[in-house]
């Protein structure tokens, strides 16, 4: 029989569901051995990685839905914090009791991750074997590779933060990590052999990782032509993306060392690959989201390829469909002053039910759903610098230039901006660092990762009983516009009605989901504590 290339839509890592071929070419099949035959179907294949990373599609249809990364993944990850609140209670099961090991939510991150995993390793043997044929250019071959082994990398942190315990967990990091796949799996034979695998430790996890983005960053260009320069992977997004991974293991010696190859040594920052700085006014990214100077990495939308409804950021983050509005949490903190440009740029007032609430205003497309899915950005970095220097070296110019160049476009009166002798120790640096995360990546689905990595942490997020946790949150449905009282610092106590929870709770990290525990005997041994 004819193999067609296929990349298997398994249920998780492994398992069964359905084969889907990968259309190359329009409405036709491809034979696996043409495949990688052209120059052309290698670049195809490329771009279809980039497609799975936009979306997948949920379990038991073929619906596509925001996972890996779309609008449900970011939304996840703002879920699992105290500064967004569930409107109609779409993402209230990342919350409270009523998840399982067969929710769909955690079910489609796990599984989309993975499929577009095993895509990318299917492109990357399919292309070292166009390079061998001379099919394309070893160079072009290592390019391809580079961007799609940073989507894997990408992938597979996406997974450590969402369904293992964070790095410091265990002095060695050798608690359970995720099953590192870096073999296609394109046969029955193969399937059999990678259940074997089970879960790798935190450790080997991101040793995959990094193996990966620094084969990204020396074989990425440093730029690419157009809109391509944010939306495909190049050498200064490898990079970046390292200083997030050093800094969720406290790596902060390496975070320094990766920042200071894209930031300039004094401000006005720049980087001297990309040439990435930060845009003049807050909403810079997100007014133009192909064209800014500060976005480093984003998934591309268009009115015509797009995660649909369900994986829309404009879909969920506006009065569109009203799923998620900005909790009075952040809106009444007084540390987010009230002159700050990004009250007026970034966010939006809109009436749901009998509530004036605030809405985010970074994601503007409406029904058209063209809203760019924002990865890295510029002024995350200059922010990961900041912690890294401030915890090396405390109190320095340096770690405050760096907060400022971030804070300062949006805090424009003199009068109320930092310099080194506003912070009388590091804890007060740090903790002003933090804030300064809480504001600018408001509604982008950092929070849960920021929970996540600080949980052993002197600086951890705590929960109401003092451990490190998820805090509580506000409840839609004890709100009012009156809630909302801006930079006031006072939150009414009666809104407060969403219990969050300590790092020791089961819903603290997701677990495996059925569909492969049920599948794959291994991984049924390795299951989360307190999902048995």
């Amino acid at each position: 029989m004819k193999r067609i290339l296929y990349i298997l839509f398994i249920a998780g890592l492994f398992f069964s569901c359905t084969e889907q071929a990968i259309d190359l070419e329009p409405k036709h099949a491809i034979l696996y051995e043409l495949s990688f035959s052209t120059a052309e179907r290698c670049e195809l294949s490329i771009v279809g990685c980039y497609d799975a990373a936009q979306s997948g599609y949920y379990p038991g249809n073929n619906q596509r839905r925001g996972y890996p990364f779309g609008a449900a993944s970011v939304e996840q990850g703002d879920m699992k914090g105290e500064d967004m609140v569930n409107v109609q209670q779409f993402f209230a099961v990342t919350y409270n009791g009523t998840y399982s090991t067969s929710s769909p939510n955690g079910q489609a991150h796990w599984e989309c991750t993975y499929q577009m995993i095993n895509k990318i390793n299917i492109v990357i043997e399919g292309l070292r074997t166009a390079a061998e044929q001379g099919i394309i250019t070893e160079e072009k071959a290592k390019d391809g590779e580079a961007e799609v082994r940073f989507l894997r990398a990408l992938g597979l942190h996406e997974l450590l933060v969402f369904f293992s315990l964070p790095y410091a967990a265990t002095p060695d990091a050798s608690h359970y990590g995720v099953p590192v796949s870096i073999v296609p799996i394109n046969t029955i034979e193969k399937v059999e052999e990678a259940k074997e695998a089970g879960r790798a430790t935190v450790q080997a996890t991101y040793d995959q990782i990094l193996d990966d983005l620094n084969y990204a960053e020396q074989n990425l260009r440093p730029t690419r032509d157009g809109g391509l320069k944010i939306s495909r992977a190049t050498k200064g997004a490898a990079i970046a993306l390292k200083t997030r991974v050093y800094q969720h293991m406290g790596k902060w010696g390496d975070v320094i060392t990766e920042s200071a190859k894209i930031v300039s040594t004094s401000a006005p920052f720049t980087s001297p690959i990309g040439n990435y700085t930060l845009t003049t006014q807050p909403e810079g990214p997100f007014a133009n989201n192909s064209g800014n100077t500060e976005s480093i990495f984003s998934i591309e939308n268009s009115e015509l390829d797009n995660a649909t409804n369900n994986g829309s950021l404009s879909q969920f983050y506006s009065t569109v469909r009203s799923l998620v509005c900005v909790s009075p949490i952040i809106i009444n903190a007084d540390f987010w002053l009230e002159s700050d440009l990004r009250r007026e740029q970034l966010l939006t007032r809109g009436t749901y039910g009998n509530i004036n609430a605030f809405w985010s205003w970074k994601y503007r497309a409406g029904s058209k759903m063209n809203d760019w899915t924002p990865v890295l950005r510029y002024a995350e970095v200059l922010l990961n610098y900041a912690e890294a220097e401030a915890r090396q070296n405390g109190v320095t110019q340096k770690a405050v230039d760096l907060l400022n160049a971030v804070r300062n476009r949006a805090v424009t009166d003199l009068a109320l901006q930092f310099s080194v002798s506003s912070f009388a120790d590091v804890d007060v640096l740090m903790t002003a660092i933090l804030q300064e995360r809480q504001i600018e990546f408001l509604a982008e689905g950092r929070r849960w990762p920021d929970i996540h990595r600080l949980t052993y942490d002197t600086y951890a997020i705590k929960s109401k009983d003092g451990k490190a946790g998820v805090p509580d949150k506000a409840s839609w449905g004890s709100m009012s516009t009156a809630s909302y009282d801006p930079a006031s610092g006072v939150v009414d106590p009666n809104i407060i009605k969403t219990p969050g929870f300590n790092f020791e709770d089961r819903r603290y990290i997701f677990p495996i989901p059925l569909s492969e525990i049920t599948s794959n005997p291994k991984i049924a041994g390795q299951q989360n504590a307190g999902w048995d």
